[in-house]
This record gives C-alpha cells, structure tokens and sequence, in this order.
C-alpha cells in the first residue's frame, strides 16, 4: 500500500493521532497533504499561503526542484552509513558552508537544539581545557530561546516558560543579561565565564534584532577579555536575514555559530561552525552523532545552499522584507513591526495575536503568533510582492475581525 493512496478524513487522522501520540503541539484542523513554492494544500487541494515556512526551514520553497531532485538520486545511492567512511555529500557540504560563512570547521548535527547542545559542549570544553575546571559558564540573554534539550532549555532565558517548568533543576553553567544591553552582559561576565551567546534575531523572543553597538560591543569585549561569542542562527541563518548569516550584517564573526532549519531545505539537518582552535576542544569521542551528517540530509542541504545563493534569496529577502514590513506598519493597532529581512515580528497594542493567527487560518494564510499580542512571519525566501500584498489583505482582515 502507497501512502499517497491512503485518504482520510480530518476527523479520522485526528482520532488517531489523539489515540496514539503524545500530544505537546496546536493542532489546525485539516490534512497538510501536498504542498508547493509558497503554498501548502490540505486533503480537498484547498491552497494556504505558507507564511509559517515550517518555522523558517522551506525557505527555498515547499519541495523546491532541486532538493527533491537531490534527495531521491542520493536515496538511490546510499541512505545512511556511521561516521567513519567517507561521504561525498558531507564533504561537498562542508567545504561548501565553511568557504560561504568564512569559518574554519563544521561538525554535523540533526537539529537546532542539537546544534545549540553541541556549541555549549565545544564552548565549555574548551573553557575547561585551557584555564581549567572552573572556566564553563556562559551568559545568555534574557527572553532568549536555544531549545529543548537541557543544555540548550538551561542556556533558554525564560524560567517561567513551558520548555522549562516540571524538570527540576536545569544544567548549571548559565547567567542571563537583558538583551540589547550590553553594560549588563559585561556585568553578567565573571572569572568563570568561558563564553557569551545569543540570537542576532530573537525569534521566540518576540523578533527583536540585535542593535549593531550591541552585537559589535559583545565581539570587542569577547576578544579583550579572551572569551567565545556563540551565535545562535538555527533561525537568522541562511538569508532570511537579508544576508547569507545575520553576523554578516553586523559585519563581526562569532567565535562557533550554530545554524539548522533553513539549511535543509525541507529535510531536517543542523550543524556548528567554529573557528580551527576552537574546534580542537572536540577529540576522539568526546562528541558524536548516529545520524548527523547524514548522507541524504548532506545532499539536500547542498542542493538548497545552492539554490539560496545562485538566486540571491538573501537579496530577494532583504527587498521583500522591507517591503512587506512597509506594508504591515498601516495595520490597525500596530504598536510595532520588528525584524531583519524576512523575519518579521508585529506587536499589536491590544488586539490578541493568538486570536489574529487563527484567524488567518480561517482564510488559508499560515503564521504563527508569540504570547499575547505577538504575530511572526517567516515565509519562504521566493516570495513576490504579490505574495506579500495577499498576506497583507489578509491579515488586515484578520486584525479588524479580532478587533471587533
């Protein structure tokens, strides 16, 4: 039996999934069954305007051609091997991520909180390893979010959030500072502090962006001080930012940058870069993975790579940002629209922007919201003006029937 040729109802996959799985996530209510460039259809080919991207993982598309391509001709060769022969996907990509974003050496995970655990384990090996065993902490930001592992939850600056509570004590280690504020972060720094890290973009956060003096300032007093900036760009990186990585618009390099999510195109893959002495702090066994560098993962994220710089999606993201942010400024009740490209936040003054995403669902435009009075857009890196003014009129719809 093909599982294309197996049709259910939304009510009939629903009961299934509420008779077997462990649910933690806000189910919508229809069948994701197809899906493509910026749209995703459900079971009766209904279109929605995927605004959602996947949370910024489809940024060249909904099963974009030349990573669906990629992936069936790499299924055809080998699918998975352990990490002690080599394979040509892994290497192409690694020569292909480290030349783009300027660093020296990449390790393969398979998400963005992998990613994170594995650039805290660097960091604090590294700490350990060369001023010794006190030489682990790290600052993060306050309303920060690194993911749900422990490591990455403990480094997440939001006690009171969900990822956080019912799990006793989180991994020590861990000093938050107000983002955007860098005299606090200085001040957050003691003897025992081997690293800073946060988002160029907070994405959970609320979408608030790093202030150029306080990204720039946070290099500086790393490089003074003799301490690691970690850059957390599971989200920011890949061009939705309007540059290849978020760093680069600030015109600094971090010392290991994390990334994920968009630079799979589809299929899921993460990964950190760091610099060649950094990177030392990793040897024989003290870190590894089953599946990163997975030969099929590697594969399609070179096809995406790809794709994303020999279009210019950091260009087009950066064009259709302003522009779409442009747009979003004459909503109603806007109290502020924050982002970087196609990473794009609205705050809202009173109306509920839980109650304006599920609105959007009801007329097929797909976003997501933050708290109370937060709407996020993180759409794929193709989208035209014309996309932006459809999502636009919708979400003008959306906010004047929540005002109501």
């Amino acid at each position: 039996m093909k599982l294309a040729d197996t049709k259910l109802t939304a009510k009939e996959l629903k009961a299934k999934v509420e008779k077997y799985m462990i649910e933690t996530y806000e189910r919508f209510d229809f069948i994701a069954d197809t899906a493509k460039g910026v749209y995703m259809y459900d079971e009766k080919g209904e279109p929605y305007l995927d605004f959602y991207a996947g949370i910024a993982v489809n940024s060249v598309g909904n099963c974009n051609d030349k990573v669906v391509e990629a992936v069936r001709e790499q299924c055809g060769e080998i699918m998975q091997t352990f990490n002690y022969p080599y394979t040509v996907p892994q290497a192409l990509l690694a020569e292909k991520i480290c030349e783009t974003i300027g660093m020296d050496k990449i390790f393969y995970q398979n998400s963005g909180t992998e990613a994170n655990e594995a650039m805290i384990k660097m960091a604090r090996k590294y700490g350990v390893e060369k001023y010794g065993p006190h030489k682990y902490n790290i600052v993060t930001a306050a309303m920060s979010f690194h993911g749900r592992t422990f490591g990455a939850m403990s480094a997440t600056g939001q006690p009171d959030n969900a990822c956080q509570i019912g799990f006793g004590d989180m991994t020590p280690g861990f000093t938050y500072a107000p983002f955007n504020d860098l005299q606090a972060f200085k001040d957050a720094c003691t003897e025992n502090t081997i690293a800073i890290m946060v988002e160029p973009v907070q994405g959970e956060g609320g979408v608030h962006p790093a202030k150029p003096e306080f990204l720039k300032g946070l290099r500086d007093f790393c490089d003074e001080k003799g301490l690691l900036l970690l850059l957390d760009e599971v989200q920011s990186g890949w061009c939705r930012t309007g540059a290849v990585m978020s760093y680069m618009n600030y015109g600094i390099k971090p010392d290991i940058v994390s990334m994920a999510k968009a630079m799979g195109g589809g299929i899921p893959i993460g990964a950190i870069c760091a610099t060649e002495e950094v990177a030392k702090a990793f040897t024989m066994g003290s870190h590894g993975t089953t599946f990163g560098g997975h030969p099929v993962c590697c594969a399609a994220s070179l096809a995406a790579i790809n794709e994303m710089l020999d279009n210019d999606l950091a260009g087009n993201a950066k064009a259709m940002g302003e522009y779409f942010t442009g747009l979003l400024k004459n909503l109603p009740d806007v109290k502020e629209v924050r982002g970087q490209g196609l990473f794009i936040g609205v705050e809202f003054k009173s109306v509920n922007g839980v109650e304006v995403k599920h609105n959007c669902l009801d007329r097929r435009l797909l976003i997501t919201a933050i708290g109370s009075n937060i709407i996020r857009m993180i759409p794929p890196l193709t989208i035209t003006k014309e996309d932006c003014d459809k999502a636009y009129a919708i979400i003008e719809e959306s906010v004047k029937a929540a005002m109501k």
